[in-house]
């Protein structure tokens, strides 16, 4: 398995593993969104939460160029160093939801 396809089933696990978790309020699901042709992936969570409507993304992960961009962690874990425990280099993970003139300063790739 080369090195893409072992960073997507990684992601995969991860998103999944998320989308599992049904939050303790609400009448509210938690969907994994899974595009491996576009390297796209989130955890989306849609429902009712008594007369508020709930729709947005809890974690979404893209991709791209060999990386894994976290682009949004609406979650209280560590997202990256939980990707790094599964395998994958700090150098192939940017926080892209960090300015790009901040990510020198963080222990993750650049982009």
């Amino acid at each position: 398995m080369d090195q893409l396809d072992r960073y997507r089933e990684i992601v995969c696990r991860l998103i999944e593993a998320y989308a599992s978790y049904k939050p303790a309020y609400g009448d509210i699901r938690t969907e994994a969104i899974v595009d491996r042709e576009h390297d796209h992936y989130e955890v989306m969570q849609v429902g009712w939460n008594g007369s508020q409507r709930v729709h947005g993304p809890i974690i979404h992960i893209d991709i791209r160029d060999g990386k894994v961009w976290i682009e949004h962690n609406g979650t209280d874990v560590r997202l990256a160093e939980e990707l790094v425990a599964a395998g994958v280099s700090r150098d192939d993970i940017v926080l892209g939801f960090q300015p790009a003139e901040l990510r020198p300063l963080t222990s993750y790739g650049v982009g």
